[in-house]
């Protein structure tokens, strides 16, 4: 997607540099910095303090991490160190842990010398293959949209309500619950998209730059409007991303995201969430009772980052002492899912759904 016109991706390997560039997302949407990872400190760190975010895009860099980690040290001692590292960085992204195994079994085979060159390789493929992922999931969530946008009257916006950020910097492109939008501004259909706020870390507010960036209509809301606008006739859908997925289609995602499908449930609007494969964890059945949750600093929510007179700060909005409490993630039901948007096709929030487009993944 673009940046003032640019083209960019999330992150991309310098070949000059030999080393992984990323947008640093920590000064978004005020500031646009760009940071290169110079060490696998870097990389754990990027991930834990969410210079990057989005499971998709943690995946890709822990990809790369991996690969920098075999550029010293190829041994299998120093190979699962690495992996062991970047793995305890963030609990509830599934790609994390994806990426990692998937780096782990194609070297394992390897001799050591030949460990670090086939490792970046890796890292080059899962990142042009979440690319294509989640252009896919925008061509099927485009036939969503294009049937409500036929049933309006001509000229009427489809009205999207999503929830924290799911876009292209939070992939490598694309986005998952913004690529059908983009892909249906491109075919000309007008929309409207909701952005949540969605506290604590305002993520929502990333989705507006990019959406503005992209000349998308829009309007930032607060986490609470998002019920009274379902109320009021002014939501057709929503399309949310995921962290997690349970192979019986129960939804981690962005604390918040079950609140939502309870209003879009009581008030009959369709609730989407799109969903790389990468996302589903087969292991896993129950998503509250078997799915970690992230208790992320209290700082997050008793403090909050934005735009003064004098630059980027960071102000206190909790009396002195007040301690908070940061669940990261929540479990939507899959009862409360109306369909599961991937790259292979639209299905339900069900083990069965799930197994008819991608048997191969679940007989694994």
């Amino acid at each position: 997607m673009k940046v003032n016109g640019t083209p960019f991706r999330s992150l991309w390997w310098d070949h000059d540099a030999k080393a992984l560039q990323i947008i640093d997302q920590r000064w978004l949407p005020h500031d646009f910095r760009i940071q290169q990872l110079d060490s696998v400190a870097d990389y754990c760190t990027a991930i834990t303090d969410m210079h990057v975010r989005g499971a998709p895009l943690i995946g890709a860099t822990a990809a790369y991490g991996m690969a920098f980690a075999l550029r010293d040290d190829a041994s299998d001692t120093a190979m699962t160190a690495a992996y062991d590292r970047l793995h305890a960085t963030r609990p509830t992204a599934i790609n994390l842990r994806w990426a990692l195994d998937r780096v782990i079994a194609a070297m394992q085979p390897l001799a050591p010398a030949d460990r670090a060159k086939a490792a970046l390789q890796l890292a080059h493929d899962i990142t042009d293959e979440d690319v294509e992922i989640n252009r896919r999931i925008g061509t099927h969530g485009l036939a969503l949209i294009r049937a409500i946008a036929e049933k309006k009257p001509t000229g009427e916006p489809v009205r999207l309500l999503t929830h924290c950020n799911a876009g292209w910097i939070a992939t490598v492109d694309w986005g998952t619950a913004t690529s059908p939008m983009y892909h249906a501004h491109e075919a000309g259909i007008p929309i409207h998209v909701w952005v949540d706020e969605t506290r604590p870390r305002n993520q929502g507010a990333l989705t507006a730059w990019e959406l503005g960036s992209h000349g998308i209509s829009h309007s930032y809301i607060t986490d609470n409007a998002g019920g009274h606008l379902m109320q009021h006739g002014a939501v057709d859908m929503v399309i949310t991303g995921t962290d997690r997925t349970t192979r019986a289609g129960d939804v981690c995602n962005k604390i918040g995201t079950y609140l939502k499908a309870l209003a879009a449930r009581d008030n009959g609007v369709p609730f989407y969430v799109a969903l790389p494969s990468p996302t589903i964890d087969w292991t896993v059945s129950d998503g509250i009772a078997e799915i970690p949750i992230e208790d992320r600093p209290e700082r997050e929510i008793t403090h909050v980052q934005g735009r003064t007179a004098q630059g980027i700060a960071s102000v206190q909005v909790t009396p002195e002492g007040t301690p908070g409490g940061n669940p990261a993630f929540d479990v939507t039901p899959a009862r409360l899912v109306t369909g599961l948007i991937t790259e292979r096709g639209i299905c339900e929030a069900s083990e069965a759904g799930l197994a008819g487009l991608f048997p191969d993944m679940a007989a694994r």
